[in-house]
C-alpha cells in the first residue's frame, strides 16, 4: 500500500499530517498489516525530523500562492503551480499511490489536481471554520472530506456535502496528553498560585508579547506566567521583563522561553490553569484536549482570514473568551485572566465545556479510512481509466 500526503506552508497544515502518519503506523501494527510506503509531497519538508521519525519520504514539488491582494507574484506563481502540477503528475504516475491525503494550503494544489487526473482517491481535511480556497477546489474531487467545525460544512459545494464528516483535527499523540506530574518542579513554579500559559504560535507574536510585558507586574501578583515568545523575540522580551519586574517580590513567577519542545509543551500544559493563545485551529484543538479554559487572541482578519472565525466558533462552546487584538490593553488582558482564575465556578464551567469540541480519535478515524480505501483501491484499473481521460 502507498499513501501520499500533501499540504503545508504552516505547522497547522503539516503537523496534522504527522498525526495521521503516526496513527497509520499504529493501526498497521495492531492489525498486523504490511507497513505502507508513505510520501509527503510539498515545496519544502517543513520538519525533516518529524518525517524521518514517521517513515515518511519527502518529495519536493513547487507550488505557487494565490494572494488576496494585487501582486505581480499572483501572475508568476501561476506558472510555478503549473510546473508543480506537471511534476506532481509524473511523480504520482511513477509511484502510483493507493490514496492521497490533502491537508489543504497552496502546497497541496498541484498534487491534488494530478491525483484527480490519475483517478487516485483523495481525502481532504479542513481545519478552519472557513474553508480555504485550496480545499474548496479539492472538495470537487474528494472521495471523503473531514472537517473540524460544523459551521464550515455549508460553505462547501452542495454536491460534496454527503461526503463530509466532522472528525476534528488530528493531533500528535504526545501533544494530546499533558504532563502534570513533575511540571511545577521542572519549570520552577510557585505551587501556591495558578499558572498562565501564554502562546503566540511557533514564531511568537510581537503584539501579544508587548501586552504581556506591560501587564506583567499585575499578572505575577496572582499567577505564575509561562511565556513562549518565539525565537526572534526572546532576547528582547527577556530583557524587558527584567526591567519591568525590577525588584518585584514575585519576579521568579515569570518563566520565559523562546520555544517549547514537545515534552516542555506537555509539562507547561499540565501545569497551566489558563491558556492564552492565538486562534489557529490546531492550537484550539490542543487546548481543548488539555481541558483548559482559554483566552484567544486571533490574528486580525486583514492578515489571516480564518483565526477570528475559529476563535468565535470555539468561544461559542463556552470554553474560551475572545480578545480582539485592536481592543487589547494590558489592563483588559490582566483583568480577564484574573476574572477566570479568581472564580472557581467560571473556571470549572469553561474547563467542562472544552470536552464538547475536540476529538482525540481524529487521527485514528482518518488513518482508518485511508487504509480502508488503500486496501480497496485497484491501481491497474485506475491507471487504465486515467490513460483514457483526455488531458
Amino acid at each position: 500500500m502507498k499513501i501520499v500526503f500533501t499540504g503545508g506552508g504552516t505547522g497547522g497544515h503539516f503537523y496534522p499530517i504527522i498525526a495521521v502518519a503516526e496513527a497509520v503506523q499504529k493501526i498497521v501494527v495492531e492489525e498486523r498489516l504490511l507497513p505502507p510506503t508513505m510520501y509527503y509531497i510539498a515545496p519544502v519538508p517543513y520538519d525533516e525530523q518529524a518525517l524521518f521519525e514517521n517513515n515518511v519520504q519527502f518529495i519536493a514539488c513547487p507550488a505557487g500562492k494565490l494572494r488576496r491582494y494585487f501582486s505581480v507574484k499572483n501572475f508568476t506563481d501561476f506558472f510555478v503551480t503549473l510546473s508543480g502540477f506537471i511534476r506532481a503528475f509524473f511523480t504520482l504516475l511513477k509511484i502510483y499511490p493507493d490514496v492521497v491525503f490533502s491537508k489543504g494550503g497552496y502546497a497541496s494544489v498541484p498534487t491534488v489536481l494530478a491525483a484527480h487526473l490519475l483517478r487516485i482517491p483523495i481525502i481532504i481535511h479542513e481545519s478552519d471554520s472557513k474553508p480555504g480556497k485550496a480545499n474548496l477546489l479539492a472538495a470537487k474531487y474528494a472521495y471523503r472530506i473531514a472537517v473540524t467545525f460544523n459551521s464550515s460544512i455549508p460553505m462547501f459545494p452542495p454536491k460534496t456535502r454527503e461526503n463530509i464528516a466532522r472528525t476534528g483535527i488530528p493531533i500528535r499523540a504526545a501533544l494530546a496528553t499533558p504532563l502534570p506530574q513533575g511540571a511545577a518542579q521542572e519549570l520552577g513554579l510557585d505551587t501556591t498560585v495558578p499558572t498562565i500559559f501564554i502562546l503566540g504560535g511557533s514564531t511568537g507574536s510581537k503584539k501579544i508579547n508587548e501586552v504581556v510585558l506591560q501587564a506583567l507586574p499585575g499578572l505575577v501578583s496572582f499567577a505564575n506566567v509561562i511565556h513562549q515568545t518565539g525565537k526572534d523575540n526572546f532576547v528582547e522580551a527577556e530583557g524587558t521583563a527584567k526591567v519591568v519586574l525590577g525588584s518585584s517580590e514575585h519576579a521568579n513567577r515569570y518563566h520565559v522561553f523562546p520555544f517549547l519542545g514537545r515534552d516542555a509543551m506537555r509539562m507547561a500544559a499540565g501545569a497551566a490553569s489558563l491558556v492564552i493563545s492565538r486562534a489557529g485551529a490546531t492550537s484550539i484543538t490542543e487546548i481543548s484536549l488539555w481541558h483548559k479554559p482559554s483566552i484567544l487572541i486571533p490574528i486580525p482578519e486583514s492578515v489571516s482570514h480564518d483565526q477570528r472565525t475559529n476563535a468565535y466558533a470555539y468561544a461559542h462552546t463556552g470554553a474560551a473568551v475572545v480578545l480582539e487584538e485592536h481592543n487589547m490593553t494590558p489592563h483588559i488582558f490582566a483583568s480577564e485572566a484574573r476574572r477566570i482564575l479568581g472564580d472557581q465556578n467560571v473556571w470549572q464551567t469553561m474547563a467542562n465545556n472544552t470536552m464538547s469540541f475536540a476529538n482525540a480519535d481524529a487521527a485514528a478515524l482518518i488513518a482508518t479510512e485511508l487504509i480502508r480505501i488503500g486496501k480497496s483501491h485497484n491501481p491497474t484499473e485506475a491507471a487504465t481509466a486515467a490513460a483514457q481521460t483526455p488531458v
